[in-house]
């Protein structure tokens, strides 16, 4: 049967030809095109691209420590810092024959975030790592997230949300109570904030958002603690086509848990629909329509798996660095209890008549958002060929848009862009893609505001009724996961005030 032996050889030769292509023969035609256009990099190398090297270096950074200073590019993103100060703030590398942009010029980055056109699309996630945040707003794209982003911007208007500062105070002032008890007579103690602050958030997102409690909501936050492991694995690895239909151990993990959290958020749903009374929260709005706007059971499971997540993670992580800053610098710890005290009166409890005359503790906040963003970096597929810039761009690059260094850029913050100073908010910005805390242009994070009252109601009921230092014990070490956390928690010492 010499014909079939002639079709096989065929064959390979064709899957050979297209290996060849597409992981060779274009990678390299791309590299050339950047390089006549001045854009240089560490090179393609075949199969991987430069991934062992950006896990070499991640690895590295974050086996050291570091004085507590604000100078984390080294090692929030390592591999941008060290080809960026040997190949310029922008530069070309390679995530297997993908084809990556490093950059941090903030002309082209509000180019690529201001686009209404759809030329820049979410990056398509791996898909391994997609069970983290299903098909929800972070992951879609085209007409299908524009719905979703309709519905999700009407839950979280400000006069929405500041109808959910009571709630927010009431689980403040629970785990305040709990600290209190934790103190045990003692002038001070120490708690592991990072921790506290996790718990606080689900517990605000489950009660606001979903209207449910915390003890309700725990579960499924516990499960995606175990998601949010199996994501960054398999985020930072080449995805080899086919390998996740595998029976390995982490694959059945991830069947699982996927299954169990689909199955209790499937749950939280039945319960609200029974019990709703009228359009509170951000669940009621997903299960009802907007516009002739219906979301399906499946896309509402999706939408509330992304925000329990997001929900808790971002705001919690912001949190966590405003105490330790607060901690580290006394005089501006001083000036925002000053100002509560002030504002606040005697009952001492933040209310949305008096939120906006926490300006101190407003310019805290955003100072700790331009030195530790939640999310440091964003990426963006090209969807079709652009000029960005100076720069022709082919369809399917993707860019990693770098926070960090634009966050301590001297042209745009002064020489002084590497301290804490807050007083620098008091100024107008110099550039509308200088200050990105929470991204910007119409993907800006559409849970910005219930972040930002959150954290302005727990940040002023703590600093009144405690004074803290940071602990002897804390190890600064930020680290990048899907927000900027510090690696070994965020111990801080706390003394009751007794105003």
């Amino acid at each position: 049967m010499p014909w079939l032996l002639v079709l096989v050889l065929l064959l390979i030769l064709i899957l050979l030809w297209k290996f060849t292509y597409s992981h060779l023969y274009t990678p390299l035609k791309l590299q050339r095109h950047f390089t006549k256009q001045g854009v240089r990099g560490p090179g393609f190398r075949p199969i991987l691209g430069n991934t062992a090297e950006i896990n070499r270096l991640s690895a590295e950074a974050q086996s050291k420590s570091m004085p507590f200073d604000h100078r984390i590019l080294h090692r929030v993103a390592p591999f941008y810092h060290h080809w960026s100060l040997k190949y310029g703030r922008t530069f070309v590398y390679w995530f297997g024959s993908t084809p990556m942009l490093g950059i941090s010029d903030p002309d082209m980055i509000k180019e690529v975030l201001m686009n209404t056109g759809g030329s820049y699309d979410q990056i398509r996630l791996n898909p391994q790592a997609r069970e983290l945040f299903g098909q929800g707003l972070v992951g879609l794209v085209g007409e299908k997230w524009a719905v979703h982003r309709r519905i999700a911007n009407q839950a979280f208007t400000m006069e929405r949300v500041k109808g959910w500062i009571p709630e927010i105070v009431a689980s403040a002032a629970k785990m305040l109570d709990t600290w209190d008890d934790m103190r045990g007579g003692r002038e001070e103690f120490e708690v592991e904030v990072q921790k506290e602050l996790h718990g606080l958030s689900a517990d605000i997102i489950s009660r606001t958002a979903f209207g449910s409690s915390f003890e309700e909501g725990k579960r499924i936050f516990a499960m995606q603690e175990q998601q949010l492991h199996l994501f960054t694995q398999a985020h930072h690895n080449i995805y080899i086509p086919g390998f996740r239909f595998l029976p390995t151990r982490k694959n059945r993990q991830r069947w699982r848990l996927e299954k169990e959290i689909r199955h209790a958020v499937g749950k939280l749903i039945e319960n609200n629909l029974k019990l709703r009374q009228n359009l509170s929260n951000f669940l009621d709005l997903l299960t009802s329509s907007h516009e002739e706007e219906r979301l399906g059971v499946e896309e509402v499971i999706d939408e509330c798996k992304t925000f329990y997540f997001a929900g808790k993670e971002t705001t919690a992580m912001l949190l966590t660095w405003a105490l330790l800053l607060l901690a580290k610098h006394q005089e501006w710890q001083d000036k925002a209890r000053e100002e509560v005290i002030r504002v606040c009166g005697n009952t001492g409890l933040p209310a949305a008549e008096n939120l906006n005359e926490l300006k101190i503790v407003t310019m805290v906040l955003d100072e700790t958002l331009r030195l530790y963003p939640p999310v440091a970096t964003v990426m963006r597929q090209i969807r079709e060929d652009v000029q960005l810039g100076d720069l022709q761009i082919p369809a399917e690059t993707q860019l990693y848009l770098d926070f960090t260094t634009v966050h301590r850029n001297p042209e745009l913050w002064g020489e002084d862009a590497d301290e804490f100073n807050p007083t620098r908010f008091t100024k107008p910005r110099k550039h509308l893609a200088a200050f990105l805390g929470f991204g910007l242009g119409p993907k800006t994070c559409v849970g910005q505001n219930l972040a930002m009252v959150e954290a302005k109601v727990v940040l002023a009921m703590l600093v009144r009724r405690f004074a803290f230092e940071v602990s002897p014990s804390y190890v600064h070490a930020p680290m990048p996961s899907v927000t900027l956390g510090p690696q070994y928690g965020a111990p801080i010492i706390f003394r009751t005030t007794h105003i």
